[in-house]
C-alpha cells in the first residue's frame, strides 16, 4: 500500500512538472520550437541580402517618397511582454509576406523564392504556436489599448494608408532587423533582455 502511494505521488509531480512552462524556449504540446530561429544558416541569410539588395535597387529605379515609416527606428519588440512578442512578429511576418509576395511577378520572383520560402516557414511556426498557447487570446482581449494593440494598429493602418511602393520600400529596409533581431528576440523567450 505504502509503495502505491509513493508512485501516485511519484507521477502526480511528474504531470506538475510537465505543467510548469519553462523560460529557456517557446514550446508547445504541438511541437512549436522557434528557438530554433535564434539565427537562421548562413546560405538562408545570404539569400536574403541578394533579395533585399535587389530589392532596394527596383526600389531607386521607381523613384518614390515616403514620409512615414511603417516600423520607426525606435520600436523594439523588448519594449512589449514576452506574451506579445510572438504575436507582433507574427503580424510583421505576415505583413512582409503580403507585401513581398505582391513583388514576385516582376522581374525579382527568382531572387525572391527562397527568402519567401523561409519567411512562410517562420510564420507557419508562428502561427502553431500562437494557436496552440490558449492564454495569448484573454491577455490579448485584457489588454486593451496597450503597447501590442498600438503596434498591430499601426501595421493594420499602414497597408491601408501607404502606397504599394512605401510599404515595399518599409518592408525592404527592416527585413534584416525583422530577421536577426526580433526572430532572434521571440526565439529566446524570457531570456531576450
Amino acid at each position: 500500500m505504502a509503495m502505491a502511494a509513493v508512485w501516485i505521488l511519484v507521477l502526480v509531480a511528474v504531470g506538475l512538472a510537465s505543467a510548469v512552462p519553462t523560460s529557456k524556449h517557446i514550446t508547445t504540446k504541438r511541437g512549436c520550437a522557434l528557438y530554433r530561429f535564434k539565427s537562421l544558416s548562413p546560405r538562408e541569410l545570404a539569400a536574403f541580402k541578394a533579395a533585399k539588395d535587389a530589392l532596394e535597387e527596383w526600389l531607386l529605379l521607381r523613384d518614390s517618397s515616403c514620409g512615414s515609416r511603417v516600423f520607426p527606428r525606435n520600436r523594439d519588440l523588448r519594449q512589449l511582454q514576452v506574451w506579445e512578442r510572438p504575436v507582433a512578429l507574427e503580424a510583421e511576418v505576415a505583413l512582409t509576406l503580403k507585401v513581398l509576395g505582391g513583388v514576385t511577378g516582376s522581374s525579382l520572383g527568382a531572387v525572391l523564392d527562397q527568402p519567401l520560402g523561409t519567411l512562410r516557414h517562420i510564420h507557419s511556426e508562428l502561427q502553431a504556436c500562437l494557436s496552440a498557447r490558449p492564454t495569448v487570446g484573454p491577455r490579448l482581449r485584457s489588454q486593451g489599448r496597450g503597447r501590442l494593440h498600438h503596434w498591430l494598429h499601426r501595421l493594420q493602418e499602414a497597408q491601408k494608408k501607404e502606397s504599394p511602393e512605401c510599404l515595399q520600400a518599409s518592408v525592404t529596409f527592416h527585413l534584416f532587423h525583422l530577421l536577426v533581431q526580433d526572430l532572434k528576440c521571440v526565439a529566446s523567450g524570457d531570456q531576450c533582455n
